[in-house]
């Protein structure tokens, strides 16, 4: 059995202005958590939705959501334990991939 794995989504309410006609943050955690559900069927994650205009209590959080408004990152911003995997046009290959690095596999 894996060990369950952490997924964050980092956005805001408004969608980034330079990723016309992306989904909004919450669309793609949303989006993201069932389509993991969906390929990954039974095996353990959290997908955590972080609204960077909110304070962070999670020191790792507000690093993030600092840099996002510092425009460093562009949103949504998508981590797998801790390892950037998409931001702006999240697509579900990286993610895919970096789930399988930590023993996930496909149940479709």
């Amino acid at each position: 059995m894996t060990k369950e794995i952490s997924i964050e989504v980092y956005g805001t309410e408004v969608i980034c202005a330079s990723c016309v006609n992306a989904p909004s943050s919450i669309d793609t955690y949303e989006w993201l958590q069932a389509a993991i559900s969906r390929k990954y069927k039974g095996q353990p994650f959290s997908i955590t939705y972080i609204d960077i205009e909110k304070p962070q209590t999670e020191a790792h959080q507000k690093d993030y959501a600092e840099r996002i408004l510092d425009d460093e990152f562009f949103y949504p911003l998508v981590l797998v334990e801790g390892e950037v995997v998409g931001e702006g046009y999240v697509q579900l290959k990286p993610v895919y991939k970096e789930l399988e690095k930590h023993g996930f596999a496909a149940t479709e």
